[in-house]
């Protein structure tokens, strides 16, 4: 993982909105970038290709899918997912622990076996477009996110997972009950000037970091900005002063 203290290995850029050709080539365009985002939308039209690609290109891979499924069936996608050497790979807490213990297993060696870098998997807790009444509501949970978040990630620390993906907001709890190196990746960043979007818990690129967050993930203030590497490197400048 992108443990360094340059700010460019703890921004992970999301290809969001792109197909597969406009994603390879904005991360080609982007000056210092070391990390990008594979989600679903990509990832069902482009297929494991473009992860080999991004790799091929001299990139980091944080393939996003969130999986969550029987034991089986999570443990084989994690399997493959690490064989194509992505280094991060989400999977759903609420899958439980023989889910996760068999998903850690497996990606471990389905990356040894394919001579790709050890992954480290993260596990979801609450999406971040979770409020937390309509949360209770619709998904008739008692605990409220506060609760529930440490919850889901101690299940997942104990099942031997070696992260979570949080809200930028939730950093700072999760970091005093995981220390490092327990990852703590945190979307929801806006640095400053950036429009809020569809996610409703949001924070600063250096006020996450402070809150304990181990790398970020940031999309449509880089992928949509005018200059994209002039936005990567004024994220990075962020981190570096601190502000």
């Amino acid at each position: 993982m992108g443990g360094s203290g340059d700010p460019a290995d703890r921004i992970i850029v999301a290809l969001d909105g792109m197909d597969p050709d406009q994603a390879l080539a904005f991360a080609a365009q982007v000056e210092g970038l070391r990390w990008v985002k594979v989600g679903l939308e990509l990832f069902v039209q482009a297929g494991p290709e473009v992860v080999a690609r991004l790799r091929e290109q001299g990139l980091r891979v944080f393939l996003d899918l969130k999986f969550h499924d029987i034991p089986a069936t999570m443990a084989g996608a994690c399997r493959r997912a690490a064989a194509l050497g992505a280094e991060l790979i989400t999977v759903h807490a609420c899958a439980g622990s023989e889910a996760l213990k068999a998903a850690q297993a497996a990606a471990m060696e389905g990356a040894q076996r394919a001579g790709q870098p050890s992954p480290t998997l993260l596990a979801v807790t609450v999406l971040t477009s979770w409020q937390e009444q309509r949360l209770q509501r619709e998904l008739a949970i008692a605990q409220g996110i506060g609760e529930r978040v440490p919850a889901l990630a101690q299940l997942s620390a104990n099942a031997g997972i070696g992260g979570c993906v949080c809200s930028p907001l939730e950093a700072a709890a999760l970091r005093a009950q995981h220390p490092v190196p327990f990852a703590l990746v945190t979307p929801g960043i806006r640095p400053k000037g950036a429009a809020v979007g569809d996610q409703a818990r949001v924070m600063g690129p250096a006020e996450a970091m402070a809150a304990g967050a181990s790398q970020l993930v940031i999309g449509r203030p880089i992928t949509r900005a005018d200059d994209p590497s002039a936005a990567f490197a004024a994220c990075c400048a962020e981190l570096r002063t601190g502000s």
